[in-house]
């Protein structure tokens, strides 16, 4: 299935790569930049803006503040999640804590997870 998008989210995902949280840049610059899985950042995926998407991979990672700790950021969370895996596509999150004090952790599961995916695809 062709992903979608909502066009009219373009604006806000260009206006959200210029403005990306510490961990986003972090994660991007340390390790995403030029990884392999040729990710992505501020991806429109039907009506919603991933943090960061692996097409080889089919796979969105999701990095979450403190916002997604609430009851309504958990539930918005795995309404976003199901909605995204109706596509084929996998959704890995990591709090931000893990991007300051487990990054190297953190890129270990990204290297396998984008392996794992790739391989998968291919038989």
């Amino acid at each position: 299935m062709p992903l979608q998008y909502d066009s009219s989210l373009i604006p806000k995902a260009r206006e959200l790569r210029h403005n990306e949280t510490r961990e986003e840049k972090r994660l991007w610059y340390r390790h995403l930049r030029k990884h392999s899985g040729n990710f992505q950042r501020q991806k429109s995926i039907r009506h919603y803006i991933v943090d960061f998407y692996s097409y080889p991979a089919k796979l969105v990672i999701e990095l979450d503040g403190s916002q997604h700790n609430t009851e309504e950021g958990i539930e918005s969370d795995a309404n976003r999640t199901v909605a995204l895996e109706e596509y084929g596509l996998e959704v890995i999150r990591f709090d931000n804590s893990e991007i300051w004090n487990h990054l190297k952790e953190v890129c270990k599961i990204i290297d396998q997870k984008v392996e794992e995916r790739i391989e998968k695809q291919r038989t």
